[in-house]
């Protein structure tokens, strides 16, 4: 099959031919249908995270058919429709038996090292990026790696749940606490910003407020039920925030880029009592620093590891909202292309042109 290679930052990925095991006991094939270009790939080419010791098959926001199965796979079946994910989980560590399974400790999805890979180039171990590599033409999953979903769904779209969405959405509806009638910003209006932005209109927000230095992520942040934007570029963005609601603040602030300064901004945009959530990833060595006359009484501080979702319910949950209209996908996909256009996809994320690039196989939607 064909995969987009990772090797170097700073690098192309490479399109290059890898061989794919045979699925063992609890790990399903999948014919890739589509993947999202996600920010977290990006870093690793821009060599913001620090490299792995074998080369990987990138992406990790992947959805297609399943094509064959291990003995000890329950969930799936050849022909169902999936989407993949990476908050893969064992079901049995504390994490997972709290009702955390986001934040899984045992890394039971992976096969071990001692044993044969499921990707190869030419007897050359590849890692599947977060144990998915949806950038190529199969993906080798254990099945706690992935949700069964309804066919009717189109899986272009469906694909962007795996990740992008599931976590702006949840970190809206799940991590941050919101409730009907509270105040919302957004720093930064990408692809997991314009989901929390949805994920806040569906929550019943009275007021939601996005901030980029983009115009044109500013438009599709309006459309997508932003009450307010900011353009980042006229000044500074706190400021131009508190004039817009009075001195007051919000309620809640979301970082949705991983960079300290927005982190920065969106702890000094909070109400008294207000919430920052930091969902973006910075990158490696990053230290986030705030005086302390900027915490204002009895705020909060917390991070959001992919929407603190439980996936094999949260999915097919948005997709039901997509289907019911209330979450707009079809609008999140801002340019497409094939496997051979990932590069591409890179700059154009880069250059602040797309809310969510998808690339798409042969047969697949």
């Amino acid at each position: 099959m064909k995969a987009a290679i990772f090797r170097r930052a700073h690098e192309p990925l490479q399109i290059e031919s890898v061989t794919v095991d045979n699925p063992r006991d609890r790990e399903v094939l999948v014919r890739t249908a589509a993947t999202g270009v996600c920010h977290s790939d990006l870093h690793y080419v821009d060599g913001d995270l620090p490299p792995r010791d074998h080369p990987m098959v990138m992406g990790h926001e992947g959805s297609g058919v399943v094509e064959a199965v291990g003995s000890a796979v329950t969930t799936v079946k050849p022909g169902d429709h999936v989407v993949a994910c990476l908050s893969g989980f064992c079901g049995a560590c504390p994490q997972c038996l709290s009702g955390h399974p986001n934040v899984c400790v045992t890394g039971y999805v992976s096969r071990s090292s001692d044993t044969a890979p499921r990707l190869n180039l030419d007897g050359e171990r590849l890692i599947p990026f977060a144990d998915v590599g949806s950038y190529a033409e199969q993906m080798l999953l254990h099945e706690n790696s992935l949700v069964k979903i309804d066919r009717d769904i189109p899986l272009d779209r469906a694909a962007l749940v795996g990740c992008g969405v599931l976590t702006g959405v949840g970190a809206a509806l799940r991590t941050s606490g919101l409730q009907a009638g509270q105040t919302v910003a957004v720093f930064g209006c990408g692809g997991v910003g314009l989901s929390i932005i949805q994920g806040a209109r569906i929550g019943g927000a009275s007021r939601i407020i996005g901030i980029d230095k983009f115009p044109a992520k500013l438009e599709r942040a309006h459309s997508l039920g932003a009450t307010d934007v900011i353009d980042s570029n006229k000044g500074d963005a706190v400021a131009q925030l508190r004039e817009l609601t009075g001195g007051q603040g919000v309620d809640h602030a979301f970082e949705a880029v991983g960079l300290p300064v927005l982190v920065r901004q969106a702890v000094e945009s909070l109400a008294i009592r207000g919430t920052a959530t930091i969902v973006g990833v910075p990158p490696d060595g990053s230290e986030l620093s705030f005086p302390f006359r900027a915490l204002r009484p009895e705020c909060k501080v917390q991070t959001s590891r992919m929407g603190s979702n439980q996936f094999r319910t949260d999915i097919p949950r948005y997709l039901e909202f997509y289907r019911q209209g209330r979450l707009n996908l079809d609008d999140m996909v801002s340019k497409r292309g094939r496997l051979e256009d990932i590069n591409e996809a890179f700059r154009a994320m880069k250059a602040g042109e797309v809310a969510r690039s998808v690339l798409t196989f042969d047969g697949a939607c």
